[in-house]
């Protein structure tokens, strides 16, 4: 099979991810769910993504679509579209699943997966979590963890903003 074909097999809907969920259960996989934007991927996403990878066996995002990013991130964003974010997240050794998801949030994605362990950037309190309580009602984890100092989207942002600017 080709490369590229492997990395659009990563690519998923919620439907064609259910079969998966099924099996990776049957032998005891520890499944990983995060979400995000990752638009501009840099090393903070890189890092952030190899220690939620580095909890499990499976590491599933839940990208948001080019409609929900823009309501979360204004309209500037994304700067990359989608079909971009997500096939840059499948080349990923380590992520195994890529969901696009319109929603605000991803509730209806945790709903739909019940992960093992739920992970978010410790920006966000166990409480402040969508899906948290969920997750923790039936018995599964919710982690966080940090992030690299300095690297974000937003600072990527105003750098090429400022460089603009000055000519």
């Amino acid at each position: 099979m080709k490369k590229l074909d492997l990395l659009k097999r990563k690519i998923k809907t919620i439907d064609k991810l259910k079969p998966f969920l099924n099996i990776w259960r049957s032998e005891e996989k520890k499944i990983v769910f995060t979400n995000g934007c990752f638009d501009l991927l840099h090393l903070g996403h890189i890092d952030y993504l190899a220690k939620a990878a580095d909890l499990g066996d499976i590491l599933i995002i839940g990208l948001n679509s080019d409609k929900s990013t823009a309501k979360l991130k204004g309209p500037n964003r994304p700067i990359t579209d989608e079909k971009s974010r997500s096939a840059i997240l499948a080349a990923l050794f380590f992520v195994d699943v890529v969901v696009l998801f319109e929603e605000q949030t991803p509730l209806q994605l945790i709903q739909n997966i019940m992960p093992d362990i739920l992970v978010k950037g410790a920006d966000y309190t166990i409480e402040q979590i969508i899906g948290a309580d969920l997750v923790l009602k039936n018995g599964r984890e919710v982690k966080t963890i940090e992030f690299l100092p300095s690297y974000s989207t937003t600072a990527i942002e105003q750098k090429i903003q400022k460089l603009k600017n000055s000519y």
